[in-house]
């Protein structure tokens, strides 16, 4: 719970909140909204608990999982214990070079160029080739910080990113529910499970030092964490685990801050 409100509330004022909180008792569920845009959190500490990875407890408080580790003295594989204390309220630096072989989770896909540029969501994306608009939707790709995107769902996008108002970290697709969610790009995946809130089942695939991809409300998951996974290779099943209705959730986050997917993915 507590790991939860950091996310949402700056200090001072969570250290009041959260008193109160525990004084009366409170529903965690009810406090999530992903209409709330989440900056990075660099204050507080996280305790680890059975089952938690780096990339996960990064994920939560929006912070690169390489800067992170680096900040409390870690390397990969980024190997974590339950009980272990991490400092939030500390900075690393995030590699921006590329660094080759692969050690632990991190896969031999999970390379980026340090000139690759990033899509500004005022700008135009770093295109290295156009997508091939007359190829089926599923076997289209587009090449953008030296990785080669795809749609891991063809449905109906029925929610688009937002950074303001309704804040959308992502994407909301449509489809049927036992629908193949398949891998947008290549890489390893660095969480599977249910553990964090608002996402229900949810799979990351780690791409890059920079760039990992996420997949949430799934049915089932089908790979392990640790597992190499290829591009549109089948990862889920869409569901509706915590969804009102089936649909694949898909978000891609550079530096631990959620970017656009549409600057991404092929255009439709």
């Amino acid at each position: 719970m507590i790991s939860q409100l950091r996310v949402f509330f700056n200090y001072p004022v969570a250290a009041l909140l959260w008193l109160t909180l525990m004084l009366g008792g409170c529903n965690t569920a009810a406090l999530y909204q992903d209409d709330i845009y989440n900056p990075p959190v660099y204050w507080g500490q996280h305790m680890v608990k059975s089952g938690e990875t780096l990339y996960g407890i990064a994920w939560r408080y929006g912070r690169n999982y390489r800067e992170l580790g680096n900040a409390n003295g870690l390397r990969a594989p980024w190997t974590i214990l339950p009980g272990q204390m991490l400092r939030l309220d500390k900075r690393g630096r995030a590699p921006t070079t590329a660094v080759a072989g692969s050690g632990g989770k991190r896969s031999a896909a999970a390379v980026t160029s340090s000139s690759a540029q990033d899509p500004k969501p005022t700008g135009q994306p770093v295109i290295s080739r156009k997508p091939n608009t007359s190829a089926p939707l599923a076997s289209q790709t587009q090449t953008v910080a030296d990785i080669k995107w795809r749609w891991p769902h063809s449905g109906t996008v029925i929610a688009n990113f937002s950074a303001s108002g309704k804040v959308n970290k992502g994407i909301d697709i449509a489809g049927e529910s036992g629908d193949s969610v398949r891998a947008a790009a290549g890489g390893s995946v660095v969480y599977a499970g249910s553990g964090l809130l608002g996402y229900g089942n949810l799979v990351i695939v780690n791409h890059s030092e920079q760039y990992l991809s996420a997949y949430g409300h799934n049915r089932k998951i089908l790979v392990k964490e640790g597992a190499n996974v290829q591009a549109g290779q089948i990862i889920a099943e869409l569901g509706s685990s915590g969804a009102g209705r089936p649909m694949l959730h898909f978000e891609i986050r550079k530096n631990g801050n959620p970017v656009n997917p549409a600057y991404y993915l092929p255009a439709r």
